[in-house]
Formats: structure tokens, C-alpha cells, sequence
């Protein structure tokens, strides 16, 4: 079953904002997911009850929920790995999956 991928706005210029062939290989991993939403070495973040999924691409992250009901993949965030999961970022993630009704 292929799986719907959608961005929150904030992912789209998160995802804008890098270098061209970073951006390609993001896309690349991102179109990936629509066949396989758990990949091999995807990661499920700890303390953040929606459900968020982590992969890694090179020296970037992808953060993305899975709706298994809906068959979507929502990328929730794109980020430099030292910026995807800090605790300060995760906790402004939390909230705005909140406000936006995820």
C-alpha cells in the first residue's frame, strides 16, 4: 500500500532553506517513505506522544508521523541533526503539533 506524503507549512520552508543536493537526497529519502513509512533505521523519538519518526540523511534530519488509518506520512520537520532533536526543539515540535491538530 503506498502511503500519502504531506508537510506541515514550517517542513516545507525548513526543507527550501537547504543546499541543493542536500535538498535532493531529503527529497530522495522522503519519496521513500510513501512505499515504506519504518524504514531500516528509522527511530520513534522518545516523550513526544504523537507518534514522531526520525531518519537520518547524511547530516540532516527528517521527523515525520505515520497515520497507518488515513495511510499518510505527515513530515513534521526537516533539521540539521544537531538542531532536529534537541530538547528545545522537540518541546516547540510538541506544541505545534498540538496547535495544528495532530
Amino acid at each position: 500500500m503506498e502511503y500519502a506524503v504531506a508537510f506541515l507549512p514550517s517542513a516545507v520552508r525548513q526543507l527550501e532553506a537547504l543546499p541543493g543536493a542536500a535538498r535532493r537526497s531529503v527529497v530522495g529519502a522522503i519519496e521513500t517513505l510513501a512505499s515504506d513509512p519504518r524504514p531500516t533505521g528509522a527511530t520513534r523519538l522518545e516523550g513526544i506522544p504523537e507518534g514522531v519518526y526520525r531518519i537520518r540523511v547524511g547530516d540532516n534530519r527528517v521527523l515525520y508521523q505515520v497515520n497507518d488509518g488515513r495511510l499518510l506520512v505527515l513530515v513534521v520537520r526537516v533539521a540539521n541533526r544537531r538542531e532536529a532533536c534537541a530538547q528545545r526543539a522537540l518541546d516547540r515540535l510538541r506544541a505545534q503539533l498540538r496547535r495544528e491538530g495532530f
